[in-house]
């Protein structure tokens, strides 16, 4: 499919809807040599994915943002984050740098536990920072860990969503899992998370943690698919629960790290037969109203 036919699908997609545009919380956009390496991963298909998967957007930064916009994407994230200490503030600044010469792309840092982590992000906090990204998964840390307690609470407090790659999908992690996010909001309940990937392949166990607290969401991020269908597929039983939780649901998408076109994950959603009113939650009035758009 070429973009102009794809940019025209989705248009199609959101005039049936009656939406002035999508809001995406799961984009990523990193330092052009951070990006080669990730990709560079997916192409050597890498333990964590452990499958081919071509990247469809393998395209110079500028492109990237204007496809996006010929989509009707309004708002965006800058999807980043460390695998190792040292890493996190540097992205910090990339990433700011990145939302003030990008304005529909929501200001998006990122963590790790390390000294300083508490100093790094109240400043990223106090920058502007509307979204953070935790990846337990790549960055191999337990939510758990005591350097981050503080973090939490402060995120808490601010209401700031964080955006966590925490189910064991495409492959477990040695943190991945609902039990540590479990143990975390035990302990910081107001805490703003969004599980990304619909926490895929433990979709209930995340479901379950969206009914208990009210401030956890799930993005769509690859879920539904008929690519993740074919070795993590949602439970048709929990179709309704989904449906319940439409408030809390967010569009997510992984742009540009996706094996098939970005339409998909819209044509995904609409397969589940959950209904207009849903679709227009999840795509674009979720996303405006926790981001006060």
């Amino acid at each position: 499919m070429s973009e102009a036919a794809e940019a025209q699908e989705v248009r199609a997609f959101r005039e049936r809807l009656g939406l002035p545009g999508l809001v995406d919380v799961h984009t990523h956009f990193m330092p052009e040599r951070v990006l080669d390496k990730v990709w560079a991963y997916f192409d050597a298909v890498g333990p964590l994915t452990g499958m081919e998967w071509p990247i469809t957007y393998r395209e110079e930064e500028t492109r990237r943002v204007a496809l996006l916009r010929e989509f009707g994407v309004r708002a965006f994230t800058s999807m980043l984050y460390p695998h190792k200490a040292g890493m996190a503030e540097w992205l910090n600044g990339w990433a700011a740098d990145f939302a003030a010469r990008t304005p529909d792309c929501l200001h998006t840092a990122t963590l790790y536990p390390e000294e300083g982590v508490e100093g790094y992000v109240r400043r990223a906090v106090e920058s502007g920072a509307r979204v953070f990204k935790s990846h337990l998964q790549v960055g191999a840390y337990d939510p758990n860990d005591p350097l981050l307690d503080p973090v939490w609470g402060l995120l808490a407090e601010a209401g700031i969503p964080v955006v966590t790659h925490c189910g064991s999908g495409p492959a477990p992690g040695k943190y991945t899992g609902p039990e540590p996010v479990a143990r975390l909001l035990a302990r910081h309940p107001r805490l703003a998370l969004i599980v990304a990937h619909m926490g895929m392949p433990e979709y209930t166990d995340f479901l379950d943690l969206a009914e208990r607290y009210g401030e956890v969401r799930l993005d769509t991020t690859m879920a539904f698919t008929d690519f993740s269908e074919r070795f993590s597929p949602f439970p048709v039983g929990e179709r309704g629960r989904l449906a319940d939780l439409g408030e809390r649901v967010l569009l997510g998408t992984d742009f540009p790290n996706i094996p098939y076109p970005y339409v998909e994950q819209l044509r995904a959603l609409e397969r589940l037969e959950l209904g207009d009113d849903w679709l227009r939650a999840v795509c674009y009035e979720n996303g405006v109203r926790l981001f006060s758009l």
